[in-house]
């Protein structure tokens, strides 16, 4: 599946969510890439530093995107 925002094939998701991710967390070094073997979802990024991954959701004619954004236990500072 290739990733779309509009039926216009001139509209680019890739800047469209690299805009919308820097202003949600007001953060200019956001960035959304494309998968290099992957057609279905993006990539979003800080710098260099992954953050999570962009998946496209069709339903009942509405197109949503997912963030998915992975946190480990290791990066979590400890309690106490």
């Amino acid at each position: 599946m290739v990733i779309q925002v509009s039926n216009d094939p001139s509209f680019a998701p890739v800047p469209t969510l690299t805009t919308y991710l820097r202003a949600k967390f007001d953060n200019e070094n956001i960035r959304v890439v494309t998968r290099p073997k992957k057609t279905d979802s993006l990539e979003a990024y800080i710098g260099e530093e992954f953050l999570g991954v962009l998946f496209v959701e069709n339903e009942k004619g509405r197109r949503s995107y997912i963030f998915e954004l992975p946190i480990l236990d290791v990066d979590l500072d400890p309690v106490g």
